[in-house]
């Protein structure tokens, strides 16, 4: 009886020392959130912004508008990466601007054409705005919270 009171109390004191550590660890442990998203008053945008570890973790990049020489034109045109454009669900077409690091913020453009790896823009954001050029539907994710 007493070696069944022993085996006993050593199983109760190791499931004791497992759910201890198992709490100690939880209330150490917070999930850091990658994205912040806050609402733009007055407007149906949100801003995003990431922690330095989700830039890396997406390897997001950055490029700029730019106004460049194209086949089908005469004179410059203002283009962006096709990489940077995402389309909605209505079909309409966006970039992310990047009005400060680690920020962005979805912006319509009116694209003309895709010549090769630059869409061509009717209407878009000023020549020299930085822009996500690489994890584009990450962003347009997070902003939604699609997969959340």
């Amino acid at each position: 009886m007493q070696h069944i009171n022993r085996w006993a109390v050593a199983v109760v004191v190791v499931v004791s020392l497992q759910f201890t550590a198992c709490q100690r660890e939880h209330s150490t442990h917070h999930a850091e959130h990658p994205a912040e998203i806050a609402k733009i008053e007055g407007t149906e945008l949100s801003r995003v912004t990431l922690t330095e570890r989700a830039m890396q973790r997406l390897d997001l990049q950055t490029d700029q508008v730019r106004e460049t020489m194209v086949k089908r034109s005469n004179s410059p045109r203002t283009v962006v990466p096709y990489s940077a454009l995402i389309y909605d669900t209505q079909g309409q077409t966006w970039i992310y601007t990047s009005p400060q690091d680690r920020t962005f913020v979805r912006h319509k453009v009116d694209v003309d054409y895709i010549e090769g790896d630059l869409a061509v823009l009717k209407d878009g954001p000023p020549v020299g705005t930085v822009i996500a050029s690489v994890a584009v539907a990450e962003l347009y994710g997070a902003e939604f919270k699609v997969g959340h």
